[in-house]
């Protein structure tokens, strides 16, 4: 495992996991990433879920509980071991699920290749270390598991090309001193730059200091 990974995912312990919904999802969103949960975020995660699914950097498995659409089944991938087991205790009754625990800057398991129809990664590349071009890896690996029609789509908070308000300064400066973030350097232009390099039709939208991308159409080496 990379220890500079471990460093972003190391703050997701039991006891802040349980805070995690309340800061992140709703007081950080509103008010410091200026990108609402349930109205923006959620519906971008309804949007692409397919019947077989991949979703990497689970946090609580916030998304997943209350999105309408309901895969088949899923798979929850993760470095930190305490987010899998706070996420399928959550949808544990709702779905068929799998986890892997897993440094993403590593390539997945062969059988996962071409194997799921969605994965999403929802504020997951901004706690990838180093610039968007370091963080490339995460998209290879990610395509790499979808079916030749599957969609990678999720969010991720930008520090360069956006306009952040003293709260959203706060947080950024905050979080990329103690490692949790690694994203003053990330942009939209960056981000669709490494989408392309995968896939054929690429969209990367803004919302507040938030990219919401989507991708599908792999190509193939």
């Amino acid at each position: 495992m990379h220890s500079d990974s471990q460093k972003g995912s190391q703050v997701y312990t039991p006891l802040s996991l349980k805070a995690y919904d309340w800061w992140v999802l709703n007081i950080s969103n509103s008010y410091a990433w200026r990108c609402d949960t349930e109205s923006v975020l959620l519906k971008h995660f309804q949007r692409f879920s397919g019947e077989h699914h991949m979703d990497i950097g689970v946090g609580t498995g916030y998304y997943l509980t209350r999105s309408q659409i309901k895969p088949r089944n899923i798979t929850l991938v993760d470095l930190n071991l305490n987010s899998l087991n706070a996420a399928r205790a959550r949808i544990a009754s709702q779905f068929e699920t799998q986890c892997l625990q897993h440094d993403i800057l590593l390539p997945l398991p062969d059988e996962m290749n071409n194997a799921y129809d969605s994965v999403s990664m929802f504020y997951l590349l901004h706690c990838i270390p180093g610039n968007m071009m370091s963080k490339a890896a995460v998209i290879t690996h990610a395509a790499k598991a979808l079916k030749a029609d599957g969609t990678l789509y999720g969010a991720t908070i930008l520090g360069s090309g956006v306009r952040h308000n003293k709260s959203g300064t706060a947080l950024m400066n905050l979080y990329n001193k103690k490692g949790i973030f690694s994203n003053w350097q990330d942009s939209a232009e960056a981000l669709h730059n490494i989408l392309e390099t995968h896939f054929r039709e690429v969209e990367v939208k803004i919302c507040g200091t938030v990219a919401l991308f989507s991708a599908t159409g792999k190509i193939t080496w």
